[in-house]
């Protein structure tokens, strides 16, 4: 079993990477490995977007969410980008251990690969 992190930060105009984190996360999840996603930069942004029932890709994010393995979205990022009242009522966890920012070194300490998109 491996170890993997999946960093969210693409912009909303970027729909396919964030597509992939969860699909990315769901197959390595499903395969075994222990993953972590995490919302960050501009990526906290698609928290909202992907809680909405609206959003063609909410049932994948639905299915992600509830294997556990939505980490959380950055405190200091959902807050900078607007969206942090969204991500609370969305219950994703927010991260702020280095400045408001989760912490990489804390991962790469506990042996997870960090993929970003």
């Amino acid at each position: 079993m491996k170890k993997f992190v999946i960093l969210v930060l693409a912009d909303v105009t970027e729909g396919a990477k964030a597509l992939h984190g969860l699909l990315y996360a769901q197959e390595l999840h499903e395969a075994g490995h222990r993953v972590q996603v995490i919302f960050d930069g501009a990526g906290t942004a698609w928290i909202q977007r992907f809680e909405d029932p609206e959003n063609k890709y909410n049932p994948l994010y639905r299915a992600v969410k509830n294997l556990g393995v939505i980490a959380g979205a950055c405190e200091y990022c959902a807050g900078a980008f607007g969206v942090s009242d969204s991500v609370q009522q969305s219950g994703v966890q927010k991260l702020g251990e280095v400045q408001g920012h989760p912490s990489l070194a804390k991962l790469v300490a506990e042996d997870y690969q960090i993929i970003t998109l």
